[in-house]
């Protein structure tokens, strides 16, 4: 934003956050013994710090426009996201082999008593993994 003329309040250097996704099945897709992919539906996600409001993110939208046209620019929306009790678990292995983790976590929901999850929130931690060498 400094680069663009426009410092607006609160501003600090950050690195960008981890990207995060929430996904579910359709209704179709929950039938299934099997995970059907062409099934999944996806919110990807990335935070903003506090200093973004949704004017500075459509300031951002009108100089990436005067660029350059992106075809997916205007399924981007700006919005907030409350998120409440969880239970997240570290999968490492092919995407194929979630459900094992799934189980395992629903096990643990049952046995402490929590309300069973609809939807899977996952955040995108690359880096760590790959500090880990636990990156496939």
């Amino acid at each position: 934003m400094p680069k663009q003329g426009y410092t607006p309040d609160g501003y600090f250097e950050y690195t960008v956050y981890p990207l995060e996704g929430i996904w579910d099945l359709t209704e179709e897709g929950k039938k299934l013994d099997t995970l059907n992919k062409d099934e999944l539906l996806y919110t990807i996600m990335i935070r903003q710090p506090d200093f973004v409001t949704k004017e500075i993110v459509e300031r951002a939208f009108e100089n990436v426009e005067k660029k350059k046209s992106h075809p997916f620019l205007n399924d981007v929306k700006f919005g907030t996201f409350q998120d409440g009790l969880s239970v997240q678990m570290l999968h490492v292995g092919p995407y194929d082999d979630e459900p094992q983790s799934f189980k395992l976590m629903n096990e643990f929901i049952k046995k402490i008593i929590l309300k069973e999850l609809h939807s899977n929130i996952e955040k995108y931690i690359f880096q760590i993994l790959e500090k880990l060498n636990l990156q496939n």
